[in-house]
């Protein structure tokens, strides 16, 4: 294939789906190194050669209010994905999660003859189940990282795949090893004994500002409980230390111990970790680590996702899965530190903790085999091929 011919659109707005485009990127290339893609990605997918029309560090926002305020910036992303396509005409458009944007995008982009193809999909069987419409009509394959989400697409006549879930592709047998632990643990001051109470407040700023606070306060009344407990943040990838630094107060009650590394490395840390909902609460799973669930929105946006998601009992990823409440959520009003405090307080208990690590191992069954990058690879290959 030429390099004339290779172009794909991808657009990857968000830190989890960075880094399944990342991968993407890197399995592509093994079998067309002459292809060049283009659109909304990461830092690390430019070290790939990724033209990186928008950055998902910028775009990564939650919330009515929060999209308001980044509308400007985010509107200009998305007019010049528009003209670049028209532009470059990519034999393909890689649409991952990020559906507000991406649906409408597809609208745009569907009558230019691109095929689309949409890679983790937006939360349809939760809410806005309207949106079914606008896939039918402007998607042309869906790529589905969980089981449950293909019986809904087959129902709706949508060209449908159950790729498996890119974070089983992230495991080694290294993470579960009890010699690497010790060593990611020493390496911050922790011995074998310690209880390492880990949190994990969200990738995103929005994220920051309502769940950072409340969880150190939660962590501080579990020190006070519990004087020997080590508390560490957890710095996901899309910040830098110096930036969570900024966020934090002066004058802690508690020892705290900022880590920024593999996120999958700095779970495997951890003996129990309080973590905001979202993928963070797969990969905690997928480390058999105990935790609880919390989120924490801007009133009006709470008030809204109260009246649009009706269907799903959970909102922890990791108990949609399981379908069941393994993982202890708390929501918006829920999610004080005294609840969160005290649940965490529960899993300190050797047997609670030890019953939950069990009934998390069947994540791993549950979300299928490694190999889901290569697989959406394939997925994507036929429409390279076309003239």
């Amino acid at each position: 294939m030429s390099q004339e011919e290779g172009n794909i659109l991808i657009v990857a707005g968000e830190a989890s789906s960075s880094l399944y485009a990342l991968r993407f990127l890197q399995s592509l290339k093994k079998t067309h190194p002459n292809i060049k893609c283009f659109g909304v990605g990461s830092r690390e997918m430019e070290k790939e050669g990724f033209d990186c029309i928008g950055r998902s560090e910028d775009m990564a926002v939650v919330g009515l209010q929060e999209v308001l305020a980044h509308y400007s910036d985010i509107k200009k992303v998305f007019n010049e994905l528009i003209e670049q396509a028209r532009k470059r005409k990519p034999k393909v458009i890689l649409l991952l999660d990020y559906p507000d944007f991406n649906l409408r995008l597809a609208k745009k982009l569907k009558p230019l003859g691109i095929p689309v193809v949409y890679y983790i999909s937006p939360q349809l069987w939760a809410w806005r189940t309207g949106r079914i419409k606008i896939i039918q009509k402007y998607i042309d394959k869906m790529l589905v990282v969980f089981p449950f989400e293909k019986p809904f697409y087959d129902e709706h006549n949508v060209d449908c795949e159950f790729v498996g879930h890119p974070l089983l592709d992230e495991l080694s047998e290294d993470l579960y090893g009890e010699e690497g632990r010790k060593e990611w643990r020493n390496r911050y001051g922790f011995v074998d004994d310690d209880i390492v109470f880990g949190l994990m407040p969200g990738s995103r700023r929005s994220e920051l500002k309502l769940n950072l606070m409340v969880q150190i306060e939660a962590a501080e009344r579990v020190h006070q409980k519990n004087p020997n407990i080590k508390i560490m943040l957890a710095i996901a990838p899309s910040f830098d230390l110096s930036e969570i630094q900024e966020w934090l107060p002066e004058n802690l009650n508690f020892p705290l111990v900022l880590v920024k590394r593999d996120p999958f490395e700095m779970i495997r840390m951890c003996d129990v970790v309080l973590t905001a909902s979202g993928t963070a609460t797969v990969m905690v799973g997928l480390m058999h680590t105990a935790m609880v669930v919390m989120y924490r929105m801007k009133k009006l946006t709470a008030w809204i996702a109260r009246k649009l998601v009706k269907g799903p009992k959970y909102f922890g990823m990791v108990n949609l899965v399981l379908e069941d409440e393994v993982a202890k959520e708390l929501f918006q009003e829920k999610a004080t530190p005294e609840n969160m405090a005290s649940e965490i307080q529960n899993l300190l208990d050797d047997n609670l903790r030890k019953s939950q690590q069990e009934r998390l191992k069947q994540l791993n069954v549950k979300l299928g085999n490694a190999g889901a990058t290569e697989r959406v690879v394939e997925a994507i290959k036929p429409y390279l091929e076309e003239h």
